[in-house]
């Protein structure tokens, strides 16, 4: 079974100004406005985004927290997972992606800061703990020490019973970057497994799957 047979890719409307090309419009105009903030060359796809997403809890009512939402790829297949007493919120650094998402996704607890302020941000929520935090942050354009302070931030939000959830591209695994990440995960968190490529991705990626941080 490949990935995209294992975790069914979301539908997506393309109509009107928040639909796909909509978010494809607006990742552009963010990328050309802020380039060295964006690791990506276009949104991630849908499959991308219902694999990364297979790791929220469908059931109760569970704190989600999104770290770098971009144009709202994986929150479209967050969304459709949730149950309605879920919460879900996302931390966003662009202000004009905050205007997107909070049009396209009126349901989404939409925050504008910078998630290296993590735990203060989720402070200003009420949020001490939350069952999954999943990423689309460039891990590659930050240093070490950005790293390791926003993983270690995720670690202590998620607890002993949570899971962090954020992808690479293929292509990219031998870089030193990317090394370092994958390091940095497994000095951070007991259990990282990852998932099959996602083929039907520009370009093709992977999911980190992290739970039981190492220190809390």
């Amino acid at each position: 079974m490949t990935s995209d047979e294992a975790y069914p890719a979301e539908r997506e409307s393309g109509e009107g100004r928040t639909g796909r090309r909509g978010a494809r419009r607006a990742f552009l105009a963010a990328a050309l406005r802020n380039p060295g903030q964006f690791g990506a060359v276009a949104p991630s796809s849908p499959s991308l985004a219902a694999v990364i997403a297979s790791v929220v809890p469908t059931a109760g009512a569970p704190v989600v927290v999104e770290l770098g939402p971009g144009t709202g790829a994986m929150t479209t297949a967050i969304e459709a997972r949730l149950a309605p007493d879920a919460r879900h919120v996302a931390i966003e650094l662009d202000p004009r992606m905050v205007g997107f998402l909070r049009q396209a996704h009126p349901g989404l607890e939409v925050v504008e800061g910078d998630a290296v302020k993590l735990h203060a941000l989720l402070a200003e929520c009420g949020i001490e703990q939350a069952d999954a935090v999943v990423s689309g942050l460039p891990w590659a354009l930050f240093d070490e020490a950005t790293q390791v302070s926003i993983l270690a931030q995720v670690a202590s939000v998620i607890g002993s019973d949570g899971v962090f959830a954020t992808f690479a591209y293929r292509h990219g695994m031998a870089l030193a970057a990317a090394r370092r990440f994958r390091r940095t995960l497994h000095a951070t968190f007991a259990e990282v497994v990852l998932t099959p490529t996602v083929w039907r991705n520009m370009p093709p990626a992977f999911v980190y799957v992290c739970r039981r941080p190492r220190t809390l």
